[in-house]
């Protein structure tokens, strides 16, 4: 039994194809398949079943795959151990991202990460929280930003900051006039909501549950007022075709000024709007598995995120 054995194994779990395992490790297949078939003979168990369309795995198999898993992770604690004694940031950390952060935070955080540590560049990957919570727990990822709430996995947790929602309204919706709103004042608009998936969709639904009917398959044209990104669905608040929640890291700078300087783009035809009293808002958290040992990393990451400049959000420590 090798390392390079239990590694073939998690990636077939997770691929659930002999093919995809074998490029993600950067083998052929029949050298996958050998060594795969070797370990089931050394260890006198069938771990995979193999059909014409998928791979799944056995009962005895996932156990084993998990215990694989956390050896290949143990294997690799003993690289980063050595590692620190030499400089605890070197080499790159994988940073997982959920969709209604990356594009607001990323840009600001790899500029303060090059500026802080360069020695330990930031390996990006944007998915929803469910996907980055299972890539936490095979070690694809080290850390991930998300936003609370989502399952307790015995992730390791810190908050970073609580970020209020704004109200997104066409320029010339008469809600546009408003200096603040109140929930119960969308009631009877058209809402836009994110697709099935993404987390903020879910947030929306918390501030206006009323619009939770809408997410049903019956409602027929009601899933024409989704959309695949934040960014989209602002272009389709600026064509009038209804409003949005949105964080308050999403809002552009420019978009909060007395008098907006004219854009040769949408955000000319979307006014922003706050609640009014206390707003609703999201918490966002940096997680990462309790197993994971370059605390140093973690620290440094933090960091970078808190010299952000974060408008309109309430740090956390």
């Amino acid at each position: 039994m090798t390392l390079t054995e239990l590694k073939y194994i998690v990636a077939v779990a997770r691929e659930k194809h002999f093919g995809r395992a074998a490029e993600a490790c950067f083998v052929s297949q029949p050298t996958l398949s050998v060594a795969i078939k070797k370990l089931e003979d050394e260890l006198e168990v069938k771990l995979f079943e193999r059909s014409a369309n998928e791979v799944s795995v056995t009962p005895l198999g996932e156990e084993i795959v998990r215990q694989a898993q956390s050896v290949l992770e143990q294997a690799a604690a003993i690289k980063e151990i050595a590692k620190r004694g030499k400089d605890p940031l070197a080499g790159p950390l994988r940073l997982g991202v959920i969709y209604t952060i990356g594009p607001y935070l990323l840009p600001d955080l790899v500029r303060q990460a090059i500026a802080r540590t360069p020695q330990m560049p930031l390996m990006l990957q944007e998915n929803f929280t469910v996907k980055l919570l299972e890539m936490l727990r095979t070690g694809e990822i080290d850390c991930a930003i998300m936003a609370e709430p989502f399952p307790d996995t015995g992730l390791a947790i810190a908050p970073l900051y609580d970020e209020p929602f704004m109200v997104a309204v066409p320029s010339n919706h008469p809600l546009a006039a408003h200096t603040a709103i109140r929930a119960e004042e969308l009631k009877h608009e058209t809402m836009l909501l994110l697709g099935t998936g993404h987390c903020f969709r879910d947030h929306v639904l918390e501030v206006c549950p009323e619009f939770a009917r809408f997410s049903s398959d019956a409602e027929g044209i009601r899933k024409s007022f989704e959309g695949s990104s934040l960014e989209t669905i602002k272009h389709m608040v600026a064509a009038g075709m209804g409003v949005t929640l949105v964080p308050r890291l999403s809002v552009p700078k420019e978009a909060l000024l007395a008098k907006p300087r004219r854009r040769k783009d949408d955000q000319n035809f979307v006014k922003y709007i706050p609640f009014e009293g206390d707003p609703p808002t999201r918490r966002v958290v940096l997680a990462w598995r309790r197993s994971f040992t370059r605390y140093e990393a973690i620290a440094a990451l933090r960091n970078s995120i808190y010299a952000c400049e974060l408008p309109g959000v309430k740090r956390l420590s």
